[in-house]
C-alpha cells in the first residue's frame, strides 16, 4: 500500500506516449511500426502476436531489466529487501504486458497476489499504450536518420574516452584471473 502510487506513477510514465512535457522517442515509434510491417508482409494478423512483440522488444527487454536492477543506471547499492521489492514490481510489469488471463488461486505465489487486483487496470494502460502509438504519424526512414545523426551530434562530447578506458583497465584488473 506504501508503494501503491509509486508504482502507478511509474507505469502511468512508462505507459504513455506523452508524459509531463515528453514526447515518445522517435525509435520506439520506428520499431514499433517496423514490427507492424513485418508482421502485415508474413501475414501475421494476430493482434496477440503483435502485442508480444512490442511487449518483448520494449517493456519485458528494456524497462523489467531497469526496474529489477536499479543499479545498471544509478550509482546505488540494491540491499537484498530492496532487490525481492523490485522483483515484484517488475513480476507485476510483465504480467501487465501479458496477453494471456491469469488465474489466481490460493495456491498462487504471495508477490503475484499483491498486486492481482491492479494487473487488469495496468493491462489497459499497455493496451491503449500501444494504440496510441499506432495513431501516431509514421516515421520516414530519412527523417529517422537525421534524428538519430543530430542525436549522435548533440552528445558527441559526453563521451568521455579516458573515464571508459580507466574502468575498463579497472575491471580486467580485478578480474585478470578470470
Amino acid at each position: 500500500g506504501t508503494l501503491q502510487k509509486f508504482v502507478d506513477d511509474l507505469f502511468e510514465t512508462l505507459f504513455s506516449t506523452v508524459h509531463r512535457g515528453s514526447a515518445l522517442p522517435l525509435a520506439i515509434k520506428y520499431m514499433f511500426d517496423f514490427l507492424d510491417e513485418q508482421a502485415d508482409k508474413h501475414g501475421i494478423h494476430d493482434t496477440d502476436v503483435r502485442h508480444t512483440w512490442k511487449s518483448n522488444c520494449l517493456p519485458l527487454r528494456f524497462w523489467v531489466n531497469v526496474i529489477k536492477n536499479p543499479q545498471f543506471v544509478f550509482d546505488i547499492h540494491k540491499s537484498s529487501i530492496t532487490d525481492a521489492c523490485l522483483s515484484v514490481v517488475a513480476q507485476t510489469f510483465m504480467d501487465s504486458c501479458s496477453t494471456s488471463e491469469h488465474r489466481l488461486g490460493k495456491d498462487s505465489p504471495s508477490n503475484k497476489l499483491l498486486y492481482a487486483k491492479d494487473i487488469p487496470n495496468y493491462k489497459n494502460w499497455v493496451e491503449r499504450y500501444y494504440a496510441d502509438i499506432s495513431r501516431l504519424p509514421a516515421i520516414s526512414d530519412q527523417d529517422m536518420n537525421a534524428y538519430l545523426a543530430e542525436q549522435a551530434r548533440l552528445h558527441s562530447n559526453e563521451f568521455n574516452m579516458l573515464s571508459a578506458l580507466n574502468e575498463i583497465y579497472s575491471y580486467i584488473s580485478k578480474y585478470s584471473e578470470e
